[in-house]
């Protein structure tokens, strides 16, 4: 299944993309009276109640889908079943914790300067405040408008508590996959570079990492893809397009280490709740790495594409 959460309501209100392409508010298609009328508010509340919520969410899908042309205009007129333009959130408007995986792809460390292949995955927290909603503005930072960078990304979204698993469990902790832009603003990055010294390095790396923060800086979406469409995260190709071309084109078979151990390691630190989200990393070609490189302007317009999952935009504006 494809699922959303409409821009709907204060948090909004969770939704279905049908073959048709069209967009079912799924609360206004339950049966009153029925188990359907149970479901729980939000897609992170979905998750959180595991089979039981999903297969509720599934009956009401293939309910409308084997409906003919009178009911679903039906449907149609009372707006529970609206067009593809719909205004959506992020699946997860508002995650509890936003993990981002970096230094994650061989091709990506070929760009960076040959950069040498970490030993165990590495990844950095980002504020949840960050999330933005696809086909939504990023705002430039007006202090930090200069260097601000894509890097396309491939997110996993937990549909169960995930803490201390194994590589060959991990993805039974997956509720789905979306698409994601970890947007950089690489203003700090040469400290990081020149640094001579480990503490130098530490800092730089640090005030690196705030440059991920700004609000908006983590468009998510447009739909959840439930996991048991994607049995193997390894098959799907990566794409991102600035201004339609190609900047950067992956199969996520190149992680340095598959999501299954990605999941693994950070597990046993952190304990992922259903609707936290992980980034997986970003493959070649962003704009650091390009000679010259290559930062966003006013008016860019970046497309991130995964197949099977959907197509994420964001326009890039000036505040």
């Amino acid at each position: 299944m494809k699922l959303v959460t409409i821009d709907a309501g204060i948090a909004g209100a969770p939704g279905a993309i049908l073959r048709s392409g069209e967009i079912l508010h799924l609360a206004r298609a339950a049966l009153p009276g029925s188990l359907e009328a149970w479901l729980p508010g939000s897609l992170r509340e979905i998750l959180a109640a595991g089979e039981a919520g999903l297969a509720i969410v599934r009956q009401i899908v293939q309910r409308v889908e084997a409906m003919e042309h009178t009911p679903r205009e039906r449907l149609r007129a009372a707006g529970t079943l609206t067009g593809a333009a719909t205004p959506l959130l992020a699946p997860i408007p508002r995650p509890g914790l936003v993990l981002a995986a970096g230094l994650a792809y061989r091709s990506h460390l070929a760009e960076m300067a040959g950069t040498p292949a970490p030993p165990h995955p590495t990844g950095f927290l980002k504020s949840p405040h960050s999330i933005a909603a696809p086909d939504t503005p990023v705002i430039l930072p007006p202090d930090a408008d200069r260097q601000v960078d894509y890097e396309g990304e491939l997110a996993v979204v937990f549909g169960r508590t995930c803490h201390g698993v194994t590589a060959q469990t991990a993805l039974d902790y997956v509720g789905g996959y979306t698409v994601a832009n970890d947007l950089s603003a690489r203003d700090w990055v040469r400290a990081v570079w020149e640094a001579r010294e480990p503490w130098q390095a530490r800092t730089a790396w640090e005030v690196n990492i705030m440059g991920k923060q700004f609000d908006g800086f983590t468009p998510l979406g447009p739909a959840l893809v439930t996991s048991d469409e994607i049995p193997d995260p390894a098959l799907l190709q990566l794409t991102t397009r600035l201004n339609g071309e190609v900047m950067q084109q992956a199969s996520v078979s190149d992680l340095i280490f598959d999501v299954a151990h990605t999941i693994a390691h950070f597990a046993r630190w952190y304990t992922f709740e259903p609707g936290d989200v992980l980034l997986t990393g970003t493959p070649a070609g962003v704009g650091v790495g390009r000679k010259p490189p290559v930062f966003l302007r006013d008016g860019d317009v970046v497309d991130v594409t995964v197949t099977g999952i959907g197509h994420l935009r964001s326009t890039v504006c000036r505040a």
